[in-house]
């Protein structure tokens, strides 16, 4: 299994970054993804998931209207739309492979994707 992860950047506070996630070496379409984020020292974080059909998505409070997830099976590609960026959603975003649980938790992503950095400034 292979997840990379691309799309960060800088930005500045009030703006918008896509990140994509291509997944290899397993049926996309099958499973379940979410997006977590960790800032430097900080654990890391769910921040939104999407069900296999993309029927269902869930998000953290911290970004609930302002980000949006989706997925694209016939790209084997989820992707998280970040808008009205705040410096405090600076952070490596990691995409994974929901496989049973809790959405919310860390534990329920057997695979993860080496990350991508997202830096807002204010």
């Amino acid at each position: 299994v292979q997840l990379q992860a691309s799309g960060g950047g800088s930005v500045q506070a009030g703006g918008s970054l896509r990140l994509s996630c291509l997944a290899s070496g397993y049926t996309f379409k099958n499973y379940d993804m979410g997006w977590f984020r960790q800032a430097p020292g900080k654990e890391r974080l769910f921040v939104a998931a999407i069900t296999w059909n993309g029927g269902d998505r869930y998000f953290a409070e911290s970004v609930k209207g302002r980000f949006t997830i989706s997925r694209d099976n016939s790209k084997n590609t989820v992707y998280l739309q970040m808008n009205s960026l705040k410096p405090e959603d600076t952070a490596v975003y990691y995409c994974a492979v929901f496989t049973g649980g809790r959405y919310f938790g860390a534990g329920s992503y057997s695979y993860w994707g080496q990350g991508t950095l997202v830096t807002v400034s204010s």
